[in-house]
């Protein structure tokens, strides 16, 4: 497979400095391995995104010298492809929809069990409510108006089948400084992670299965992204084995943070690039500013 990366941001507010550095990392590591860097909108979320969020992304990654092909693949152009995924994945009794909402949730998972952790990569790990109640039913059509979640314990229980087990290569580093070959356990996924939604109510898909399946038709070699994704990597791993797709080499990099330890976020007007640009800066100071 060639070495191809990517960035794919969600035109939902302005880029800041961390956007920078995770674009200029991917693009850098596509020219140092006569690859390709690709740019991708990850705009599913309708009622968030703007037009004029987007075009501020080109305006932004074209300043700081990135290129990439064209046309640009936009997620909401890709929704039938997500629903036949998941008519896949509900044909094969891997899915099942959940109608509790946030507080359902918070009310239902307030005791755990002794030893399992309360959240996960996806938020609170999701109890199971809905999971008991729809065991014993049958669906022919996925149901409307109401979230699917995975069934991660039949889920492991298919891939179980396969003897090469659960783990992706990581040639960056985790949170805990993991890098190398990264072994994920039934346990760990089960108990750690959970039931997942993989489409959300209204919206039709997640950020989970949206970008497996991007990543797989776009032929994504190395991803590269933030460490505070590494851990939702299992969730990945699991789609990309369900759904026979190949995983590819991940590199989760450290986040640019503010002066008080905090990560960046959309939020942060004051560290958009469109700021630094206004105010004379070149695309050689914002790479001196992420440490590139």
């Amino acid at each position: 497979m060639k070495f191809t990366t990517r960035f794919a941001p969600s035109p939902t507010g302005p880029l800041h400095l961390g956007h920078a550095y995770s674009a200029l990392l991917a693009y850098d590591l596509a020219v140092r391995n006569s690859g390709t860097f690709l740019l991708r909108i990850e705009d599913i979320d309708q009622s968030r995104s703007r037009q004029h969020w987007e075009d501020q992304i080109y305006d932004d990654l074209t300043w700081l010298g990135l290129t990439w092909p064209r046309p640009v693949l936009r997620q909401f152009d890709r929704m039938p492809l997500y629903r036949q995924a998941l008519n896949r994945l509900w044909s094969q009794g891997l899915l099942y929809p959940c109608t509790c909402n946030r507080k359902d949730i918070a009310a239902a998972a307030s005791a755990p069990q002794e030893g399992f952790p309360l959240h996960g990569p996806d938020g609170v790990i999701y109890p199971g409510t809905c999971r008991e109640k729809w065991t014993h039913q049958v669906q022919s059509a996925i149901p409307e108006d109401v979230a699917l979640r995975l069934n991660m314990s039949e889920a492991l229980r298919r891939i179980a089948k396969d003897a090469t087990g659960l783990r992706f290569h990581e040639t960056g580093a985790g949170p805990d400084g993991a890098t190398g070959w990264i072994d994920l356990s039934d346990e760990q996924m089960l108990h750690g992670v959970g039931d997942v939604v993989l489409a959300r109510r209204g919206m039709g898909t997640s950020y989970h299965l949206s970008v497996v399946l991007d990543d797989a038709a776009q032929n994504i070699s190395h991803v590269v992204r933030g460490q505070d994704l590494f851990d939702a990597t299992g969730i990945h791993v699991v789609l990309q084995r369900l759904l026979g797709g190949e995983t590819p080499t991940y590199h989760h990099h450290p986040l640019i943070r503010d002066d008080t330890g905090k990560r960046l976020a959309k939020r942060d007007d004051a560290r958009a690039i469109a700021k630094y640009r206004a105010e004379g800066a070149t695309p050689e100071d914002v790479r001196a500013m992420v440490g590139l």
